[in-house]
């Protein structure tokens, strides 16, 4: 629901902590694509998940192009910022094409259902997004960078987790697969959601995302997709070394 909370008026959602101010997840992933000898490098971006505040995460990011767009799952905080893609979506347009969004047929369809005047064949919004629908494959690569899909359970849904490079994305987890772990090894940082302490029907605890964490190794996980319930300083000063809460505009290093 994003903190504050509306409506709530709890330590947290009244914290003075600016890490305690959290939009809906998302994240950037951003590189430079070594172009000629006599071309300077052009900076690429994918972003994963496009929620209700696309519009001010991209702003504050400096976001100036996308190349394509991965989907988790169609819940609202996930897909409701897609048509801020639309100014983004003409500069790419003019430089190849349509940017592609990846996202399972599920999520498709929701998609197609919602942003009908975008997708439908029979859309007759003149200046509607450049956007293209695109199967999601077990592995995608955008401008040589793979993105991998890593299956999970969101309580009875299934939804994706990616890893790109050195690092991987896993929101609104209730449950990893035994098979989507071997292909986390050898992370360098591991995003994975850790909704509150409190049990949750689809969303893992603090400890369950701790004990997955100690599974799989990485060298920082850090926990993201968190309620009003945990404070930032609070809670990491209670965390094992090596996992900490994300917040708001962290940027880490990936080896792609």
């Amino acid at each position: 629901m994003g903190v504050p909370t509306l409506g709530c008026a709890c330590a947290v959602c009244t914290s003075a902590d600016p890490r305690d101010l959290r939009l809906r997840p998302s994240v950037l992933v951003r590189w430079k694509e070594t172009a000629g000898e006599s071309e300077p490098a052009r900076e690429r971006a994918v972003v994963i998940d496009t929620g209700p505040d696309f519009r001010e995460q991209a702003l504050r990011a400096g976001v100036n192009r996308v190349d394509a767009v991965f989907y988790t799952h169609a819940h609202a905080d996930h897909i409701l910022g897609l048509d801020d893609l639309r100014p983004l979506s003409f500069k790419t347009f003019r430089e190849g094409g349509p940017i592609p969004l990846y996202a399972s047929q599920e999520t498709r369809a929701t998609l197609e259902r919602i942003f009908d005047y975008t997708f439908s064949p029979h859309a007759t919004y003149p200046n509607r997004a450049k956007l293209r629908l695109e199967p999601l494959e077990e592995t995608t690569s955008v401008h040589g960078i793979e993105f991998r899909r890593i299956p999970l359970l969101h309580g009875e849904l299934e939804i994706v987790g990616y890893r790109f490079g050195s690092a991987a994305y896993l929101t609104d987890v209730s449950e990893i697969p035994e098979g989507s772990f071997a292909l986390l090894e050898g992370l360098d940082h591991l995003v994975l959601s850790a909704l509150r302490y409190k049990p949750h029907p689809s969303h893992a605890t603090v400890e369950q995302a701790l004990g997955w964490a100690k599974r799989i190794g990485a060298k920082q996980t850090w926990l993201t997709h968190i309620a009003h319930e945990l404070g930032h300083e609070e809670t990491n000063r209670a965390l094992p070394a090596g996992v900490a809460l994300a917040y708001d505009g962290l940027t880490v290093p990936v080896i792609l």
